[in-house]
């Protein structure tokens, strides 16, 4: 092999690795920049805003620490940080409970070959928030309300306001959170049911295992990574969500369904008027949802410390 073929292998190799690079750049690139434009930037400017006392669009002033001591004297924050760890506490254990026994049921069971009732569970994901909302709102009202006209035919009251009460406005939106996140997992956690290997549970039932025993001692272990996971995600909506409390409640009455992105979304964006719009202090808000957020995340992670049983 002469010195001309050596030279033209190589230029032919350098060209070739000049065009995978220039591929992965442009794939890379765009993503990238679209990442680092609407979500790291934006990220980044709330924590200059948190020290600001500013309404979105007229003049900054820089008030230091301001912010973060008002945040800790605001009795609203308190109460709406109240609300969230009730919901985190009730709709995250119940959604996962719930979930993992269907989807047991469905995949253990006669149920496995039909996928209608994976159709059934997801509906509820493909469905719009305006529609959920405006649905349970009308399971809920007080008048003419589905929950309402049930409790009447079965004689047990049937008068009860349930989202115009402080009593039972926060507690009623319990059901709408695990109704909407049930299907998803049931889905997802029959798709990891599915992947374990028959061999396992064929083995159990060889040592005399019962079906309770199975579930919790073979598939609650082998599935605790993706229920890690699944946790976080809840953790995530429950907390960053705020959507069916505006539509349904406005945070009320009375704040009895305030929680903190609401609270935040208020102050920043809630009236009209631009006096009104405190985008500094929602902004320190939002670096206290990070930080919660981190908080239980890290919660979590503790509480899935044992390394994950693999098959």
């Amino acid at each position: 092999m002469d010195r001309r073929e050596i030279a033209l292998k190589t230029l032919t190799r350098t060209n070739i690795h000049i065009q995978k690079t220039v591929f992965l750049l442009l794939a890379v690139l765009p993503p990238f920049a679209a990442y680092v434009l609407f979500t790291l930037y934006p990220n980044v400017l709330s924590i200059y805003y948190s020290f600001l006392d500013w309404n979105g669009i007229g003049e900054k002033k820089y008030i230091g620490l301001d912010n973060y001591i008002r945040l800790f004297q605001d009795p609203v924050v308190l109460n709406a940080l109240k609300h969230n760890l009730i919901l985190v506490a009730t709709v995250i254990p119940i959604t996962l409970i719930i979930s993992l026994v269907l989807a047991d049921l469905l995949v253990n069971r006669q149920y496995k070959e039909n996928k209608f009732y994976k159709v059934l569970f997801f509906f509820p994901n493909v469905l719009s928030l305006v529609v959920i909302a405006l649905i349970w709102s009308f399971i809920y009202d007080g008048t003419f309300g589905l929950l309402n006209s049930v409790l009447r035919v079965l004689g047990i009251g049937g008068d009860h306001n349930w989202l115009g009460s402080p009593k039972t406005a926060l507690a009623s939106t319990i059901p709408l959170y695990v109704w909407c996140y049930v299907g998803f997992y049931v889905v997802i956690f029959m798709n990891a049911m599915s992947a374990i290997p028959k061999t396992i549970y064929e083995s159990a039932t060889l040592d005399g295992i019962t079906s309770f025993q199975r579930f919790t001692k073979i598939t609650l272990p082998l599935m605790s990574g993706i229920i890690r996971v699944g946790m976080i995600f809840l953790m995530l909506n429950v907390i960053k969500g705020f959507e069916y409390m505006f539509i349904m409640t406005k945070g009320g009455p009375g704040g009895a369904t305030e929680v903190i992105s609401l609270y935040m979304f208020n102050l920043a964006f809630g009236t009209e008027s631009l006096s009104q719009h405190f985008y500094g202090y929602a902004s320190t808000i939002g670096m206290l949802i990070f930080v919660l957020l981190v908080l239980l995340k890290v919660v979590i992670d503790k509480v899935f410390s044992k390394d994950s049983v693999e098959f």
